[in-house]
């Protein structure tokens, strides 16, 4: 009789064979590992293959769509959802596994460390530019995703359990030049959510989501103790909303 399974690891990837294998290697604790292949055209299936068969290809114009897919291919009872670009320490993954033989919790939120090339920088994430913590241990059926193409919206059933102690390694941009292409990049998804919905809002509210996101990021969640990085992060947050307003109202699809 096959043994059980406990925990899913599962990954979704657009062409990211520079780091796959890093990020795969991480997650050889778990039960099983389901790799999610969106459109991919470099070498990331043959590097999933050599960590798992639960392969998954197609073709999702959501990112909401594609992170519900990743987590239907899931067999395990609890399933940990991460990205390329992010790591789990052995300290992380041991704490997980602990988690799911004693919790009575559904869902759990892991912190993390988010890495600028080599520079850890700890605070001043949130507000859809960066995450501090994201609910990434969960049972099945407990998370879905929205129908959204950045920033899905989540909803959950079951009861929220208390926040994992240690961190995820999310390996985030490599510098500020990437900082900015991301901006630009989720921005422009957000524009095309923002015209189907017929909800793009107007200058003015969006101005004031600029100075109150800055804040927020920059004095609230003490962005100001990471230098420039943290004064970036804020304004880059602030930027988000009214970039992607301007891009739906002023630019055609």
């Amino acid at each position: 009789m096959d043994k059980p399974i406990r925990l899913s690891a599962v990954v979704s990837v657009r062409n990211e064979a520079h780091q796959l294998a890093d990020c795969l290697g991480r997650l050889t604790f778990a039960d099983e590992i389901v790799v999610v292949l969106d459109k991919c055209t470099d070498e990331s299936k043959g590097i999933a293959a050599r960590f798992t068969d639960r392969l998954v290809e197609g073709d999702w114009a959501l990112e909401g769509d594609r992170r519900n897919a990743a987590i239907a291919a899931c067999r395990g009872e609890w399933i940990l959802e991460v990205d390329a670009d992010e790591r789990v320490p052995e300290a992380l993954a041991q704490e997980i596994r602990a988690t799911i033989d004693t919790t009575t919790y559904d869902w759990h939120e892991i912190p993390v460390d988010n890495y600028i090339g080599q520079r850890l920088v700890r605070w001043g994430w949130g507000a859809s530019f960066g995450k501090a913590a994201y609910p990434g241990l969960f049972r099945k059926g407990a998370k879905r995703w929205g129908r959204q193409r950045v920033h899905p919206a989540l909803s959950w059933s079951g009861r929220k359990g208390p926040m994992l102690v240690n961190r995820l390694d999310h390996l985030v941009d490599r510098n500020i030049s990437d900082m900015i292409r991301r901006l630009d990049s989720y921005s422009t998804a957000r524009a095309k959510d923002l015209r189907e919905s017929g909800a793009i809002g107007s200058l003015p509210s969006n101005l004031r989501r600029l100075v109150s996101r800055f804040v927020k990021c920059y004095v609230g969640r003490q962005g100001y103790r990471e230098g420039g990085y943290g004064f970036l992060i804020a304004l880059f947050a602030g930027l988000f909303p009214l970039l992607a307003h301007l891009k739906a109202r002023l630019e055609k699809e």
